[in-house]
């Protein structure tokens, strides 16, 4: 699946939104590899609009470092981009830890600081909107990536295409089960834009279909949770035909579960992280991995 934009294109997150000169056509646009403009959103930034001579000083807000291990590698993976970049002097990181105050104080802290521009992760829809106006207001760019707000006010967006991913995901998995399977649901970080917007995708699988839902919970996308989360529903009720996950490491924990329990590991989703692609050459378990181009992190 490719990675979604809006408005400016990024040869990086942060470099084209700073360093762009004439885009007056959206033809003209250099766009990371596996990357597309969305096609439900043709409006542009404007060229220059944002101009800037280096060095620039980057701010990222995290909504939560240690979320998962693909937050941590993301994290990593944008401070070694910042510090091999000679126009950037400084990269700021600052982690919300799942805190929508903290956020909101983080990008504010950001804009004290004058950076140069501001990658949002954002932990909700709307906790960090008014924050990120006031940094545009204040002729910051904001870039936002993985996950999706309730407002235009920023600058440019890189996404995955959260609803098509889930979609994806239910749909082998009404077909893996057939229409009258019972299944449970492991959903990400409760009120996360990207946890909503793949459980949207599911709903849509479920259109017209007689698949249950028996059991439906949040494990964060962390192992330790959807661990505990999986031997509870299991020792509740251990009949069920499929498992849609969210991804990321709630896959890999589940079916450590089944493992531990020395019972078949029923047909599960999940998200191209290592841990897991191992578990599925060795353990054998039917699955799907839809996953974002490596140009979202």
């Amino acid at each position: 699946m490719l990675g979604l934009l809006k408005t400016v294109g990024l040869g990086m997150l942060v470099v084209s939104a700073l360093a762009v000169t004439s885009l007056a056509h959206a033809e003209d646009i250099k766009l990371m590899d596996g990357v597309a403009p969305r096609h439900d959103d043709t409006r542009l930034t404007a060229a220059g609009a944002f101009k800037k001579d280096p060095p620039w000083v980057i701010g990222m807000s995290d909504f939560g470092v240690n979320a998962n291990t693909w937050t941590v590698q993301v994290a990593h993976e944008a401070e070694n981009a910042a510090a091999k970049d000679k126009r950037i002097s400084k990269f700021i990181l600052l982690d919300a830890g799942f805190d929508q105050k903290k956020q909101v104080a983080d990008i504010e802290d950001l804009i004290a600081q004058h950076v140069d521009a501001i990658i949002v992760q954002p932990v909700t829809s709307t906790s960090a909107n008014a924050s990120i106006a006031k940094a545009v207001a204040a002729g910051i760019p904001v870039i936002l990536h993985t996950g999706r707000i309730d407002s235009d006010a920023y600058t440019t967006e890189i996404q995955g295409g959260a609803e098509h991913f889930g979609k994806v995901m239910g749909d082998w998995l009404v077909k893996t089960v057939g229409d009258n399977g019972k299944i449970w649901v492991l959903r990400g970080l409760a009120g996360h834009p990207e946890d909503t917007n793949r459980y949207n995708g599911l709903l849509e699988s479920l259109k017209g279909t007689h698949v249950q839902i028996i059991a439906e919970e949040h494990g964060d996308w962390q192992y330790d949770k959807a661990k505990k989360l999986c031997e509870t529903l299991y020792l509740n009720n251990p009949q069920v035909d499929g498992i849609w996950s969210s991804g990321a490491d709630m896959t890999r924990a589940c079916v450590d579960v089944f493992k531990q329990f020395g019972t078949p590991i029923p047909p599960i989703s999940g998200e191209g992280n290592n841990g897991y692609f191992g578990q599925w050459i060795t353990d054998g378990f039917k699955s799907i991995s839809p996953e974002y181009s490596p140009a979202q992190g």
